[in-house]
């Protein structure tokens, strides 16, 4: 029997493709174990979105690499690389690392990871000739609700990837080049593999994809005229997905995340407010306010687009709260841009907020841009941004003392709001006595930063850690 180990680095996305391969790991009897050091195989599901997250994988790569090297029993370790970077750069790797690792996956081949281990074993006894490289140009590939697969979430919450791909221009972006164009899956489907998690005691679905808000766009079937424009049925296939898993019964949240501002409409809006089990919880990322910004992004939306969606969000839907994201830093990036973002930010104060320093990726139209900013300059700009939304995410929590507040436990002594997404966002520190994966109303007694405290007199929060929209 084969044990392997897997590890996951990287974003939700990933972490979906990850349960897709262990599910067919166990589909196949291999066994799937925690422990490197007792692994016959290991796999690194690699991200390659910027460079830290390359640089972090080859480092994890390496790092295993040299570990089996060090122990006598483990010197037949096999070592996969799969995921993000092995689609990317397949080839260059595959030469670089050709001692290292024995073979690369692509976001393909995550159904097909158990025959690529037994080719490998194969391959060895000289059995049959297997390929060197398991990668296909294009990704294609989506899961459907019944794609064997192995969560490794907590029982209480799940992701769900209701659209692979993305068809977006960003030109700072490489997501288009590694995961091909956008490609959504049925709403049925979306909402059998959705039904099926609830029966399991899943209270939290969370919606992901490159955008979210692009689902059922590229299917024509799913206009609900065949001969509307594609502008007039912006959206219509993702409402219709949540007003059917708000019908689903039970008590859970349905959590929105990865949307682009392009496609939002009012009838989303309307449909968000309409639904209860439709978490108070939007994340749009924006990137950028200033329009010589959004013009080099290519972002598809104007500043005065951005600032009007943001009013009617707000006004449609009671007791919102905003997640978004910024990158300083962008060439071309002046301090004037810099200065209206910072004003957009102190006088929207949204609720969660994160910035990325920019990364200049290989493949990318920004990367050849001219005015490329010097990291020190970038690192400035980063601060100054977190330094603001420190003192504005300060001021949000402090207004949630003396409230009462529905939260989902997490762990013993930890749990979140409506506001919070799992591993993003802040925390609500509770009684370590409440049970784990239950929905319960605590109070607010305290805060601290970007986490709040509701816990009995004289207890302390079991851990305490700086929420990552900080980083």
């Amino acid at each position: 029997m084969v044990k392997v180990r897997l590890s996951s680095p990287g974003c939700a996305k990933n972490l979906v493709d990850s349960e897709i391969m262990v599910g067919h790991l166990h589909q196949a009897g291999m066994t799937v174990v925690p422990e490197a050091e007792k692994a016959d195989v290991v796999i690194v599901n690699t991200c390659s979105f910027i460079d830290s997250s390359k640089e972090e994988s080859i480092g994890h790569i390496l790092e295993i690499h040299q570990h089996r090297g060090m122990r006598k029993r483990r010197k037949e370790q096999k070592l996969i690389v799969a995921g993000c970077m092995a689609q990317r750069f397949s080839k260059d790797l595959a030469g670089e690392l050709a001692h290292e690792v024995d073979a690369f996956i692509g976001l393909d081949q995550v159904t097909k990871v158990a025959p690529i281990i037994e080719g490998i074993y194969a391959k060895e006894r000289g059995a049959h000739p297997t390929p060197d490289n398991f990668v296909t140009p294009r990704s294609t590939y989506i899961p459907d609700y019944n794609t064997p697969r192995f969560r490794l979430t907590p029982r209480h919450f799940a992701y769900i990837k209701i659209a692979e791909g993305c068809n977006h221009p960003c030109t700072f972006c490489i997501i288009p080049q590694i995961r091909g164009r956008h490609r959504s899956r049925t709403v049925e489907s979306v909402v059998a593999e959705a039904r099926q998690l609830v029966q399991e005691g899943v209270r939290e679905i969370n919606l992901i994809s490159q955008d979210t808000t692009f689902f059922g766009m590229d299917t024509w079937e799913q206009r609900p005229n065949p001969r509307t424009p594609v502008d007039s049925a912006r959206g219509t296939a993702l409402t219709t997905l949540l007003r059917e898993l708000n019908a689903i019964e039970g008590d859970f949240w349905i959590r929105l995340l990865y949307t682009h501002p392009a496609h939002w409409s009012d009838e989303l809006i309307r449909t968000i407010a309409e639904c209860p089990k439709v978490a108070r919880y939007i994340d749009i990322p924006l990137q950028h306010i200033s329009a010589p910004m959004l013009d080099r992004m290519q972002r598809e939306t104007s500043g005065d687009y951005i600032r009007d969606l943001l009013r009617r969000i707000r006004a449609g839907i009671q007791g919102i709260a905003i997640r978004t994201t910024f990158i300083v830093g962008f060439p071309g990036e002046t301090e004037a841009d810099v200065d209206e973002l910072c004003e957009f930010i102190r006088t929207t104060r949204f609720e969660r907020l994160g910035v990325f320093r920019y990364s200049q990726e290989e493949g990318t139209r920004a990367a050849k841009m001219d005015g490329q900013v010097p990291a020190k300059v970038k690192e400035a700009r980063w601060h100054r941004l977190m330094q603001l939304q420190h003192a504005i995410a300060k001021d949000v929590s402090k207004s949630f003392v003396g409230r009462t507040l529905r939260v989902l436990v997490d762990e013993p002594g930890v749990a979140r709001g409506e506001a919070d997404a799992p591993d993003i966002d802040g925390r609500v520190y509770v009684s370590r006595d409440l049970p784990v994966g239950a929905f319960v109303d605590v109070k607010i007694n305290s805060f601290h930063d970007y986490d709040l405290l509701a816990l009995p007199k004289g207890q302390q929060p079991v851990v305490y850690k700086v929420a990552k929209q900080a980083q």
